[in-house]
């Protein structure tokens, strides 16, 4: 019997696989740092009112890419190994990345998010939702992850089951730490959440890499039968 590191026929397995690459790549609770300081100027009531806007956005992002992203891909002839290297070298670069230069990267969303000073409720979809946080780098492992549903049609809806539940608590994570900002900020501070954001950059490296062995196992067993 062959065993798979990554059960994604079942609701669990889906969950387990999802929740921890979306965690990494939006990380909740250091973008709640940043966002804290985007609206320092913005009385508190404002930002708990921005927070639910925010993850409703992030929500059906992130959602959106997760069950429409693979199959758009295949529609234009890309193959479900080929989409699970290129999304898995995705995952691990955009995972090296974070986990080299985690400075960088929040460096990078602050000045995404920096532009515009206007209304706060005029920031809430853009730039504070997007590209800020949900921006390129969550859609791409969105759609990194669907091409890890599996074959067999009924294994499909569990899939996505999980896949989806991990979105639901990525975004009612977004929403709570968002509304809490001023008090993640005094529990963690900026070394904190870097330290938390370098862990959970490790665990996404080991997914990204993951992904891509089992596009190359694909690759190479669709090769095989067609000779």
């Amino acid at each position: 019997m062959e065993f798979s590191p990554l059960p994604v026929s079942t609701l669990v397995g889906a969950f387990l696989l999802a929740f921890p690459a979306l965690f990494s790549i939006v990380n909740p609770i250091g973008a709640a740092l940043i966002f804290h300081q985007m609206l320092v100027d913005h009385p508190a009531e404002t930002r708990k009112r921005l927070a639910p806007t925010i993850a409703l956005y992030a929500f059906f992002i992130l959602l959106g890419s997760l069950l429409l992203g693979g199959y758009v891909l295949n529609f234009f002839g890309v193959s479900l190994g080929a989409l699970r290297v290129a999304g898995g070298l995705v995952v691990a670069i955009r995972a090296w990345a974070l986990l080299m230069t985690p400075e960088e990267h929040e460096e990078r969303k602050a000045d995404q998010a920096a532009p515009l000073k206007s209304r706060a409720e005029d920031m809430a979809f853009f730039p504070l939702t997007m590209p800020f946080t949900t921006g390129p780098g969550a859609i791409s492992v969105a759609i990194a992850l669907s091409s890890q549903r599996p074959v067999q049609g009924h294994s499909v809806i569990p899939f996505f089951m999980g896949a989806s539940l991990a979105v639901v608590v990525i975004a009612l994570m977004v929403w709570g730490f968002y509304r809490a900002s001023d008090k993640v900020l005094a529990l963690l501070g900026v070394n904190g959440a870097r330290v938390m954001s370098r862990l959970m950059a490790f665990l996404l490296m080991c997914i990204g890499v993951q992904i891509v062995a089992s596009g190359v196992e694909a690759l190479v067993t669709q090769f095989l039968a067609g000779r």
